[in-house]
């Protein structure tokens, strides 16, 4: 019996749709890995988080901390990147700018920091603590490009904000993974019933800081978000201390944690799933 309409595919024929298969499937690679070696890597997004506090001064209901982390100038981020991760900050205009560390990776740019710190500090309300590549690059010459720039460094150390005649706390540690923390020593100036706001490079430091009571919010950075997220799963690679709070926010016991995804990147310089971010942060009266 034949089917005079059955089409035979010759062998010629299933070389050829084999091929085709394999041409797309080598396409369809070659636009992934350019998405998340050379796209998503500089797609900043603007996160807007709003963090009710109960004991909230009146004066600093609506109050805006933008806060840039991990900007990694280096070889693998851009400093198109960086340059445009700080204008973002600005033209926010916030109340105040906080950096929560890691300013280098694999080179000390000393031009390069104090060109962009120079832009930060233009807005004349920024402070900064060190993280732990600032640490394994060189922490003597990352403060005093701070320095230089006019950042002051929270380096185990409180700050009070004043709106009015009305007051929040504003406190920072060193690094945590490299062992220069002392929170007590940043809260040693801080009035108990005070609302501070502590910057901690590491974000898992939050089971630690939670325990004082003292801390309405941390602020924090380090696991740049795991740079790949897959749906479901989550990041398949995070840091030491970086591990149980990856990004976003958080309440830890009686204080909200906020980790932030970054700026920049690190070994494997992708990203997936996880864009680089500038948080808005607003305090708000709960």
């Amino acid at each position: 019996m034949t089917f005079p309409n059955t089409k035979i595919i010759s062998r010629r024929g299933c070389l050829k749709a084999g091929l085709n298969l394999m041409a797309g499937s080598i396409l369809t690679a070659l636009g992934a890995s350019v998405y998340a070696t050379e796209i998503e890597p500089r797609w900043i997004k603007v996160d807007r988080i709003r963090v009710p506090i109960r004991t909230l001064p009146p004066a600093f209901d609506g109050y805006r901390i933008v806060q840039l982390s991990d900007i990694h100038l280096g070889h693998f981020t851009r400093r198109e990147t960086i340059a445009q991760a700080i204008e973002t900050a600005l033209e926010l205009k916030p109340d105040l700018i906080v950096m929560t560390g890691d300013y280098v990776l694999d080179v000390m740019d000393m031009d390069g920091l104090h060109t962009e710190f120079s832009k930060l500090a233009a807005h004349g309300h920024v402070f900064a603590i060190l993280g732990n590549h600032d640490h394994w690059m060189d922490a003597a010459s990352v403060r005093i490009a701070l320095t230089n720039a006019g950042i002051p460094e929270l380096r185990n150390a409180g700050q009070p904000v004043i709106r009015g005649e009305q007051a929040i706390w504003l406190t920072g540690v060193d690094d945590i993974w490299e062992r220069q923390h002392d929170l007590s020593s940043a809260l040693a100036d801080v009035p108990t019933d005070a609302v501070a706001i502590l910057l901690a490079h590491e974000p898992d430091f939050a089971d630690e800081s939670t325990l004082t009571n003292r801390i309405a919010l941390q602020l924090s950075g380090h696991s740049h978000g795991g740079q790949v997220r897959i749906p479901g799963v989550g990041a398949p690679i995070l840091p030491y201390l970086g591990r149980k709070y990856p990004y976003g926010l958080r309440r830890i016991g009686s204080m909200w944690l906020y980790t932030n995804r970054g700026v920049g990147v690190i070994p494997p310089t992708v990203r997936v799933n996880c864009r680089p971010e500038v948080a808005e942060i607003t305090l708000c009266r709960a």
